[in-house]
This record gives C-alpha cells, sequence and structure tokens, in this order.
C-alpha cells in the first residue's frame, strides 16, 4: 500500500462507484480510497475520498436495501475489512495511520461497517500496542479520534479495553498537545456517559468519569481551548466535548456564566456560507452543530411531566438512590425553570440570537435545523425573550426550517417528523403573543403559508396537550388578522374536524382554545358560518349549535364567552335560530342557557337532572352582551308565529322575561346602553305577542 493516489484516479473511482457495479472494484481500487484518508484535513485527496466513501456506501445500501442493513453492512464489511486490518496488523506508524484513519472515516459514512470490524478479535489491541511502539503525535491524535468515534456507539465500547481507557486518561492530562488532550477528553467523556447510558443508571465501572471535580476539570480545559486564539486545531473536539459535557446542570451553570467563552463560542458560526472542499463544509457543519448542541443544553427546561410521568419518574429516583444509598432529593436547584430563564437571558444578552440565525445559512443539515428549531423554542419559552427574537429575525429563521421539512414531504399522507414539532411550537408562541405583521412580516402569503404547519402540529399524533393549545391560539390569533386568512384556515386538510373534537376534550385550556378558534372563524369565514347552521340544511349543524349552547354553561369564563360569542354571530341567521328553536323544544335547555348568561339570580332549568356541575355562574358583563344578542336574534330570526310564542312562553317560565326586565330596570349586571338595547328589542318583540312585563 505504498502507491500514490491523485484526483485523477478518485475522480474515476468516484465515476465508476456510482454506475457500475460494486465486484468490479478491485482490491488497488479499495487501497487507494484507504490512502486517501492519510492526507491532510483540508486536502483535496482527502475530500473527494470521503465522497467515494459515502457514493460506495450508499450504492450498498441501495442494492441492498430490499433486505436488511445487515446485508450492506456484510458487503462494505468485505470490501474495506481486509485492508484495514492488514494495515492494523502492521507495526509502523504509516501503516497503522491507514486503517486508523480509513476506520475514522467509515464512522462518520457508515458506522456498522466500522463497529463491525472494529469489534473484531484483537483490533483494539493491535491499535493501543502502536502507542507503545511510536511516539507519533500525529498517530496518538488519529487513535483518540477513532476511539472517541467508537465509544459513541454502545456496540463498540465493551471492545474497548481497560488499557486503551487508562492511556486516554494520561493524554487528557498533557498539556504539551492541545489537540490530543481534546481528542482524549472527548473520547473520555463520550465512554463515562455511553457506558452510563448502558447500565441505565451511574455506575462506577472502568474508566467512567464519576468525579464531578473531574467533569469541572475537563470542562475548563475544553473551554480554555475555545477561547484560545491560538490552538485553533482542537476547536472541533473541545466543542464535541463540552456539547457531552453540558448536559450536566452544574456545567450549563459555568458556560452560561463566562460571556467572554459564550461570545467566542456563537463567533464561531460564520456568517456567510463556506465556498471550501466537502470535507471542509462537513467539518464546519459539524463545529456548527457542536455549538448549537451546546446551546440547547444550556437553555433546556426540564421536561414537561403529567402527573402520571412524574409519580413514575419519582418512584424511578427513589428506586435508584436505594441501590446507590444516595438522597432522593432533586438532582440540582440548577434546573429549576427560574434558573434557566437566567441561563438563557445571559446568553441573549452575549448574542445567541445573532449566532442561532448564522447557523442556518452556515449549516445546511438536519441536524443543524433541529437544533436550531430547539434552541429557539427554548429562548422563547420565557415571553421577556420574544421581541429580541423577532428582532434578530428569529422567526423567519423558524419558518425557513419549517417550510425546508415541509418541502421534503412526498406525499399527502407522509407524516413529518416529530422532531420538527418544537420548531412549529417555538414559532406558535410567537405567533401567539405578537401581530402577524410582527412575525410574518407585511407579505399576507406568509401568513397564509403558516397556516399548514400550525395546523400540522394540532393534528400531528405526537403533539402534545400543549403543542395542540398553542397550535389553536395561533390559528386563532391568524384568524382575526384578514377574513381571507380564516377562509384559508377552515379550508385547511382535516383541520375542522379535528378542532371539534378538540371543543370536546377534558383539559380546560385545549378545550378553551379550540372555542376561541371556531368563535373566530364562524365570524370571519363563511364556510365556518354555514357548517355551524348559519345556511339551510347543513349537516350536523344542530348538534353542533347543541355543543356551542353547553360550552356558554361552562365554569371556565372565557370558554363561556368564545362559545356565548360563536351563538351570538350565529343567530344573525334566521336557519340558526330555527335549530335553536327546535333544541329548545326538543332538550328544553337552549333558553335556560341564555338566561343564566344574562342573570344567574333569575335562572330556573326546568329539570335539575339537566344542570352540568361545570354549569357557569359567572356575573360577567360580555356573557350578558352576548346572551341578550342572542334572544334579540333569536326572537327575530323566527318567522313562524307559533314557534315564537312558544319560545316566548318558555322565556317566562325559566325567567328570562324578569331578567330582561331587571337589566332595563338598572338591576342587572351592567348598565351599558349597548346592551339595554338590544335587552328592549327583545322586550317589544315579547310584548307585541302578548307577553306581560
Amino acid at each position: 500500500m505504498t502507491s500514490q493516489v491523485d484526483e485523477k484516479i478518485l475522480d474515476e473511482l468516484i465515476k465508476k462507484s456510482q454506475t457500475a457495479d460494486l465486484d468490479s472494484l478491485s482490491s488497488t481500487d479499495i487501497s487507494h480510497v484507504v490512502q486517501a484518508f492519510t492526507f491532510p484535513h483540508a486536502s483535496i485527496i482527502r475530500s473527494k475520498a470521503y465522497v467515494l466513501l459515502s457514493a460506495i456506501s450508499q450504492n450498498v445500501r441501495g442494492v441492498e436495501g430490499a433486505r436488511t442493513n445487515d446485508n450492506a453492512t456484510e458487503k462494505l464489511v468485505k470490501l474495506f475489512g481486509p485492508p484495514i486490518i492488514d494495515s492494523l496488523t502492521e507495526t509502523n506508524d504509516a501503516s497503522l495511520r491507514l486503517g486508523i484513519c480509513t476506520l475514522h472515516a467509515l464512522f462518520q459514512v457508515h458506522w456498522e461497517t466500522a463497529a463491525a470490524i472494529i469489534s473484531q478479535d484483537g483490533i483494539v489491541e493491535n491499535i493501543m500496542e502502536g502507542t507503545d511502539l511510536s511516539q507519533s503525535a500525529q498517530l496518538y491524535e488519529d487513535i483518540a479520534h477513532l476511539l472517541g468515534q467508537a465509544s459513541g456507539h454502545k456496540r463498540c465500547r465493551g471492545t474497548i479495553p481497560s488499557q486503551a481507557v487508562r492511556w486516554l486518561e494520561a493524554k487528557a492530562l498533557q498539556t504539551s498537545n492541545s489537540v490530543l488532550r481534546a481528542a482524549a477528553a472527548v473520547a473520555l467523556v463520550k465512554y463515562s456517559r455511553g457506558v452510563a447510558t448502558d447500565a441505565s443508571e451511574a455506575t462506577t465501572g472502568v474508566g467512567e468519569i464519576d468525579d464531578a471535580g473531574q467533569e469541572a476539570r475537563l470542562t475548563e480545559m475544553m473551554k480554555g481551548l475555545v477561547v484560545s486564539e491560538e490552538k485553533r486545531d482542537s476547536l472541533g473536539d473541545a466543542v464535541e466535548g463540552l456539547a457531552y459535557l453540558s448536559t450536566r446542570p452544574e456545567t450549563k451553570e459555568t458556560l452560561s456564566l463566562d460571556s467572554t467563552f459564550l461570545r467566542q463560542l456563537f463567533s464561531l458560526i460564520p456568517h456567510k456560507k463556506p465556498s471550501t472542499t466537502s470535507t471542509d463544509r462537513t467539518a464546519e457543519s459539524a463545529l456548527v452543530y457542536g455549538v448549537l448542541a451546546i446551546i440547547s443544553n444550556i437553555c433546556a427546561y426540564r421536561p414537561r411531566l403529567s402527573e402520571e410521568q412524574a409519580q413514575l419518574e419519582k418512584l424511578k429516583k427513589v428506586a435508584q438512590a436505594t441501590k446507590s444509598n444516595l438522597p432522593t432529593g432533586d438532582h440540582s436547584q440548577l434546573e429549576s425553570d427560574e434558573q434557566v430563564r437566567l441561563r438563557v437571558r445571559r446568553l441573549v444578552d452575549a448574542g445567541v440570537l445573532n449566532a442561532i440565525g448564522s447557523a442556518l445559512t452556515t449549516g445546511d443539515s438536519v441536524a443543524v435545523r433541529l437544533q436550531i428549531g430547539k434552541a429557539v423554542f427554548n429562548i422563547v419559552e420565557d415571553k421577556e425573550n420574544r421581541g429580541k427574537v423577532l428582532q434578530s429575525g428569529g422567526a423567519r429563521t423558524l419558518f425557513t426550517l419549517i417550510k425546508h421539512a415541509l418541502a421534503s414531504l412526498t406525499s399527502k399522507d407522509q407524516i413529518l417528523d416529530s422532531a420538527y414539532l418544537e420548531a412549529i411550537q417555538a414559532l406558535a408562541k410567537l405567533a401567539i403573543t405578537s401581530s402577524p405583521v410582527q412575525v410574518f412580516g407585511p407579505d399576507i402569503g406568509a401568513v397564509f403559508d403558516a397556516i399548514r404547519p400550525f395546523s400540522i402540529m394540532l393534528q400531528h399524533p405526537s403533539s402534545t396537550l400543549l403543542q395542540k393549545f398553542e397550535a389553536n391560539m395561533a390559528l386563532t390569533n391568524l384568524s382575526s388578522y384578514q377574513p381571507e386568512v380564516a377562509e384559508r384556515i377552515a379550508k385547511a386538510d382535516g383541520l375542522l374536524s379535528r378542532v371539534d373534537l378538540l371543543m370536546l376534550e377534558d383539559h380546560v385550556l385545549v378545550r378553551r382554545s379550540a372555542v376561541e378558534l371556531i368563535c373566530n372563524l364562524i365570524a370571519g369565514s363563511d364556510e365556518v358560518f354555514e357548517r355551524y347552521g348559519g345556511a339551510p340544511n347543513s349537516p350536523n349543524a344542530k348538534s353542533k349549535l347543541q355543543i356551542l349552547v353547553a360550552l356558554a354553561d361552562v365554569d371556565d369564563l372565557s370558554t363561556a364567552l368564545a362559545a356565548s360569542g360563536a351563538l351570538a354571530t350565529l343567530t344573525c341567521s334566521p336557519y340558526a335560530c330555527q335549530a335553536l328553536a327546535q333544541l329548545q323544544r326538543e332538550r328544553n335547555r337552549v333558553l335556560p342557557v341564555l338566561t343564566q348568561l344574562i342573570d344567574p339570580s333569575v335562572v330556573v332549568f326546568p329539570s335539575e337532572d339537566d344542570v352540568s356541575d361545570d354549569r357557569t355562574t359567572h356575573e360577567n358583563p360580555g356573557l350578558v352582551h352576548r346572551g341578550i344578542v342572542c334572544v334579540r336574534n333569536l326572537l327575530n330570526g323566527i318567522d313562524d308565529t307559533g314557534t315564537r310564542k312558544s319560545l316566548e312562553k318558555d322565556a317566562e317560565s325559566v325567567g328570562l322575561v324578569k331578567a330582561l326586565v331587571r337589566l332595563i330596570k338598572g338591576e342587572g349586571l351592567t348598565k351599558e346602553q349597548m346592551i339595554l338595547v338590544p335587552a328592549a328589542e327583545a322586550l317589544q318583540v315579547m310584548v307585541k305577542d302578548g307577553v306581560k312585563v
């Protein structure tokens, strides 16, 4: 394996890998690929070797895709295993580096193949023997990087001997080679965290870092590498190590308190997309991803657990503490919501928002986009930050990555990856607390485009109740912007049917937000107005009106206001009035509920069996106004004299007439003229029909 590699050879192999059967690749061809990975990082040779390795891997997976990934791995092992293993059986630095660097590249392109090779008997031992026979700094760095890659996979961690762990510990303590030091430290952290994850609890296996002081020292060392202007070659490892370490509350706090470090960390994200080789772009994207991972970790709130989940988590902590004789209290107050808010504000003050905006331009990968969504989601959790996010173009950043995700859906039935829900939820939070113009700009087309992601989040099978609530709220805000927007929302695929169901949800906030959205859509969309009884022969209109009547009588004031507001709008239609009159005749519930809205002190329900435990007892001018408008519209909307007189008879029996009289006499809840006028109009209709007041 001493032949030279040049661009022309690799170019020919790239074409060959894309058009020919892989069986036609000779051992010489594979040796060219293997040799290329020992070239300097920025070399065009190394860059094209990655392209070639990726093409071969994709070709194999495409051919073997009809079967299993194991078939693809087996074929790739047959291609690359022999030259790699042959190299690792040698004792000279050049041969060892050939095998080690190729394994490192394979971990990044098809980790299963690399894992299968490195897990073979004697491979890691042969690699570690090289550390006894050589003093090459480059070889040491390659070995540390390879062990770091292997430590990231459970299948490989069991093959890493204690000798390798001790070697990493020693190299992480030396100070003469910062690149080696950072690479060894990253490998140790990944190994330690991996072992702990494998055991599903804090264990003390060989080489595991369970000493908070040791992690603190590693954190300070990697911070120093980031801040240093001289040790640029170790940046990637330092950032990767901090991405792992920053999952600990103490590390999050330490990093957030160092404004110099934060500004230097954010500066690692370039403001322009690099025009360099693909290898450099890959390295740059990995660096951007690492910075974003650190940001996301520092800003992360504790998961919002349901009552059942919280109880299970408590029991789990008790069980773990019992096994390890540890106290059962919270791990750290540093994870409280208030402390996280303080950390987030420190990052915002240090310029994190501009860095996040640049990341979308420079790191064009799914992983980077997901980290951006996660970071912004955590930042906008605090309402105080939302204005700054909008000023920095954060809404545009979210919108861009969401549109990119939606564009990847190839069919109507394909479900969006749930990992993008956080980005949509972050955009929803901005849309809830700000006007559509502030969030999406003056172009109404952008507002139209926002409907689909909010609708998807509302209907997604993985959406939480909070995400459903915030999707409803965002759509409610959009629906009040312009009638054209409300019409577009009404036409969103499957949306109205899902909102109808959410109006019956037990969770008060979700139910409320659904009713408020329907109220706005009834007012702004002809389609929804007709759907809820505003047109003749509307399917299921009566049952929908019955639900609104029931919701106008619940104990949650906001829900009652929205439902009664929807009824007030719908009763402008004689068709809705006729349906409500039928409901009153069949269920005898419409007028008692309207009376309850106007004056709870006089209402008489025909049967206590019909009274919900969740009935409203509010004395609210808004409910009075809505109730009065409904009564006035209902009486004016019924042309049939017999039907109207039947309603008026019921109105007397349930106390509605008395409530109207009390209101006009100034004995009701309000004396506002805009309410008294329709009350007087309703009474005039009844007096004209012979009702005595």
